[in-house]
């Protein structure tokens, strides 16, 4: 959890925004919550730990941090966006489509792809998320 709080942390300093103290902690909230979060969600476990910090700046926050492709927003039928950490530039998912299960799973196999699909539409892939459908073994049974 330390090591991604710090990779956030130079992310953001690498681009030249600073890190205010705002900005670290919608940062450890993020990280807090496993990366898989809505912002209204965000908001509320931000104000636990630092009740100042105005929900605008955790929204321009999230916005900024898409911008940079440290999170992504994903709509998982709920109506409302989670954002979720991409870790190392990528992020996947099992989604079962009949109890909703999300399993998440590290194994990443694409930079090959990533580089052929760049290479091919002349396009920097800069990181990616990956979301498989199907039936989890519960629901196969």
């Amino acid at each position: 959890m330390e090591e991604q709080l710090v990779q956030l942390s130079s992310a953001l300093a690498g681009h030249g925004h600073r890190l205010t103290s705002a900005r670290r902690a919608i940062l450890a909230a993020l990280v807090t919550c496993g990366g898989h979060v809505t912002a209204d969600d965000l908001v509320e476990r931000v104000h636990q730990q630092a009740p100042n910090v105005g929900r605008m700046t955790v929204y321009r926050t999230l916005e900024l941090l898409c911008q940079l492709n440290l999170i992504r927003p994903v709509y998982q039928g709920t109506g409302a966006a989670h954002f979720i950490l991409l870790h190392h530039g990528h992020h996947h998912h099992l989604i079962c489509g009949v109890c909703n299960q999300v399993i998440e799973f590290d194994d990443c196999v694409l930079a090959g792809i990533e580089e052929v699909v760049g290479q091919r539409f002349n396009f920097d892939v800069q990181g990616h998320l990956l979301e498989f459908y199907g039936l989890c073994e519960n629901c196969r049974n």
